[in-house]
Formats: structure tokens, C-alpha cells, sequence
């Protein structure tokens, strides 16, 4: 039997709610009552306990506090938050502190007490047949071979979520650092569950199913695991739904060096794949064979959004390729991301005029007059540098720059002075020089009309920040 212990100010609500219910049907018993913080740390002391349901708004010791000092000396004791209508901004605060669930007791009723009782004693059932499991040592050792395995797309994910699923019906739920698993001991259910997490967990999950974990140690499943899963999910091309995984596959990578990615990614900022077809099959291939890093990947993405802004994209392209890129969660997404932005530059190229070749060398310019910014460099020294006559780069250069190429070149030297402002010590005259200006004066008068202050205010304000 579920021991429980029913805390609430109101002596008429803790009698009404503990009538309302066939608590034995469920296989629960109230073995006591409290109208108090206080006395109900009194009653813990003497009687054990599984669930404490708790009022919120109790005078002298609060419902949260109870919480907090259950949590602390009574771990294995599950709270429910018994709450007024008026009360969900409370809510919140009570499950970070450990709450497991609550009930609102103005829209409790005969017809849904059942329902939700019957929630709650299969969620102590479940966490209880887990904490045996492990406790009996059987759970170092996995007795399934098969697992699902969930991990949250954001930050603050809980596997409150979780509960909802009929699989951790029937399986306990192990949790990990940043994902939980649930051993499947019984058949795998494969459609009925597949549309389940689809329905439940919907886009704030990802979900994969692993094989192969039967007599592995639980330990190190969960080092590999938690070493290779999210970048096998980031590159997975299958159609199953969730997603098909072999351990001994992730076991194998998790004792190799994952190949790096920089060199390809560096390369690829030439921006070739963008206009050539043949060069986007090569770089798109070439990312799925060497799988850089994800987070190397979205680096990549919002560099060619920071340099390219302007130049190759317009500001509402621009605009709507980086309110999608958060939406990103594998290279698949990516892929379809970086043909939306191939497509805005051979746009870009028609419009312009230009020829893919022409297009080419002005990119390899910009890039050029980046790196060479803080260098005693004229338009003459870039275009010797691609190939093209002084006359007709300085017009190519102003067509697709909107601006003369010293108007530009000021700009990136620039923007050049504002990082050494913000991430050196330097003097303002030094920093002056490694920006490209050899007046510090002059530097500082163009700073102010250019960024609304003098280079020192934009430097203290940077800071403070």
C-alpha cells in the first residue's frame, strides 16, 4: 500500500478531500493529516510516508518550506501541491523545489478525482519499481537489449513530459545527465508508440531507439550514451521514427577521435558551393563523411550570416534565414538552411549582372580586405590580387558592395578597431595603427562619426557589460 499524508490548513478541505476519493481502490491509505508545516514534520517523524499532498498558502511554515525540508530529510517522500485557482504563478516555484504534481482543488470533483489520483499512483509505482530495480543491483547490469532514449531540445527539460507516455507504464525510467531511458522489458509497441511521442512529446523531444544494450553496465552505457548520442542523432539519415540506433556503433565511436571539421568549414567560406553545383555536392558530402561537430556547423551558418549580410542578402532575407536557424536541430535542417542561402546569393549574382566568375573574385576581395584590413592596403593591391584590372574591379566592387571600395574598407577597419577596443588593453593610438589609420586623431574623429562616440567611450561602455 501508498502511504499518504494529507497537509492543509482548512480542516474542512483536508476532511472533504480525503472523503472524496476510494483511496483503497487505488491501493493507497491516508495514514494521517496536518494543519501545518510544522506538525506535519511531526507526523513524518513518527509515521512513514510515499506522498505528501501539500497546501501552498499555510500560515507560519509555508507549503514551499515543507517542500524544501521534506525534500531534504525525507527524499523517498513524493509532494503534491494542493492549490487554489488563484494560485498557478505558485506552482511553478513548488516543482523546482521537488514537487511532483498538483492538484487545483476548486475544479476537483468526483467525475476527474479518480483520473487524477490514479496519475499520480502510477507515477510512485513507476519511480519505485526503478529505484528497487537498482537498488537489487540488477540495474547495473541492462537486462533489456532494447531502450528508448529521450533527450529535451531545450534547456530545463524534466521528464515530467515523460510520464505522460504508456511505455513508462510497463518500464522503469532511468535518469541521466541531460536524458532519461526506459529499458524496454516488455514488446516494443513500435506504430502505437511512434505516433505517441509524437503526439506527447511533439517538437521539445528527440527520441531514439537504441539496440544492442543487453549485459552492458548501466555506468557505461551512460558515458557512451552521453558521449555520442546527440551528434549520431545530428547526423542520422534513416526514415524510422524515432531514430534507429546500435550501441556497439556508438561504443565504437565513443573510443575514437571524432575527424574535425575546421579545415573543410574554413574552406568552404570561399562560398564556391553557393553558385556551383558541382561544388555543393563535394561540400555537402563532404560534411556528411567527416560529421564536424554541431556546434562547428552552426558556427559556420552564423558566420556566412555575419559576413554576408548586406553583400549577398538582403535585410529580410537575412532576417528570416537567422529566425530559422534556431529552429535547426540537425544537418538535414542545416542542409536545407544552406540552400535557402545559395539560393539568396545566385539571386543576388542575377541581379547584380555578374558572371559566377566575376562573383567569385569579388568574394575572395571581401575575404581578402578582412583579413588585410589593419594593413596598408589600396584597391590596387586587392585587385591585383584576384586577377582583375584596378578600373574594372572598382566598378564590379562598388556594384556589389553599394559603396566605393575605400568607403567599404573604412567600414571593415572599422569594425577591425571596435574588437581590439573591446578585447585588448591597448592604447588607443596602437590601436589606431593595427586598424589600418596612421593618424590617431583622425581615427577617433571617424570613430565618433561613425559610431556615435569617441573610441575610450565605447571602450568603457564594452566593459561594463
Amino acid at each position: 500500500m501508498i502511504k499518504a499524508v494529507v497537509v492543509d490548513d482548512e480542516r474542512l478541505v483536508r476532511k472533504g478531500f480525503i472523503s472524496l476519493i476510494d483511496w483503497s481502490s487505488f491501493g493507497v491509505v491516508i495514514v494521517g493529516e496536518a494543519g501545518d508545516g510544522n506538525a506535519a514534520l511531526t507526523l513524518l517523524r513518527e509515521q512513514e510516508a510515499d506522498l505528501l499532498f501539500v497546501d501552498l498558502t499555510m500560515p507560519g511554515m509555508s507549503g514551499f518550506e515543507l517542500i524544501r525540508q521534506v525534500r531534504q530529510r525525507y527524499p523517498a517522500i513524493r509532494c503534491v501541491v494542493l492549490t487554489c485557482h488563484h494560485e498557478f504563478d505558485y506552482v511553478q516555484e513548488a516543482m523546482r523545489l521537488g514537487a511532483v504534481d498538483y492538484i487545483v482543488k476548486t475544479l476537483l470533483e468526483v467525475e476527474n478525482a479518480d483520473e487524477t489520483i490514479r496519475r499520480l499512483v502510477e507515477r510512485v509505482k513507476w519511480e519505485d519499481s526503478t529505484r528497487e530495480l537498482l537498488a537489487r543491483g540488477e540495474g547495473k547490469v541492462m537486462a533489456a537489449d532494447l531502450a528508448l532514449l529521450y533527450l529535451p531540445q531545450l534547456p530545463g527539460g524534466n521528464e515530467e513530459e515523460l510520464f505522460r507516455l504508456s511505455v513508462t507504464k510497463n518500464n522503469p525510467l532511468i535518469a541521466f545527465q541531460n536524458m532519461w531511458m526506459t529499458p524496454l522489458l516488455s514488446r516494443y509497441p513500435d506504430n502505437e508508440t511512434c505516433r505517441e511521442l509524437q503526439t506527447v512529446l511533439g517538437g521539445g523531444w528527440q527520441a531514439a531507439l537504441v539496440s544492442g544494450l543487453k549485459n552492458q553496465l548501466l555506468q557505461e552505457a551512460e558515458e557512451v550514451l552521453g558521449k555520442t548520442v546527440r551528434h549520431a542523432l545530428f547526423y542520422y539519415c534513416g526514415a524510422e521514427e524515432p531514430a534507429r540506433l546500435d550501441f556497439g556503433g556508438l561504443k565504437r565511436i565513443a573510443g575514437e577521435r571524432l575527424p574535425a571539421g575546421e579545415d573543410m568549414l574554413s574552406e568552404a567560406q570561399n562560398l564556391r558551393w553557393t553558385l556551383d553545383r558541382e561544388a555543393w555536392e563535394g561540400f555537402t558530402a563532404g560534411v556528411q563523411q567527416r560529421q564536424p561537430a554541431q556546434e562547428q556547423i552552426s558556427a559556420f551558418s552564423h558566420l556566412l550570416l555575419h559576413d554576408w549580410s548586406g553583400l549577398l542578402l538582403k535585410a529580410e532575407e537575412a532576417a528570416q534565414l537567422k529566425a530559422s536557424a534556431a529552429g535547426n536541430l540537425n544537418w538535414g535542417q542545416w542542409k536545407s538552411w544552406l540552400r535557402q542561402f545559395s539560393g539568396c546569393a545566385q539571386q543576388r549574382m542575377l541581379e547584380l549582372g555578374l558572371s559566377k566568375e566575376v562573383v567569385f573574385c569579388l568574394i575572395r576581395a571581401v575575404r581578402y580586405m578582412r583579413t588585410h584590413a589593419g594593413d596598408k592596403i589600396n584597391q590596387g593591391d586587392v585587385a591585383a590580387e584576384i586577377n582583375m584590372s584596378r578600373g574594372y574591379f572598382s566598378q564590379c566592387f562598388a556594384r556589389f558592395a553599394g559603396e566605393t571600395f575605400g568607403e567599404s574598407l573604412r567600414g571593415m577597419r572599422l569594425e577591425l578597431a571596435k574588437t581590439l577596443l573591446l578585447e585588448t588593453y591597448d592604447p588607443i593610438c596602437e590601436i589606431a595603427g593595427r586598424s589600418g589609420f596612421e593618424d590617431d586623431r583622425y581615427f577617433s574623429r571617424l570613430f565618433r562619426e561613425h559610431v556615435g562616440k569617441l573610441p575610450s567611450e565605447y571602450r568603457a561602455e564594452g566593459m561594463e557589460r
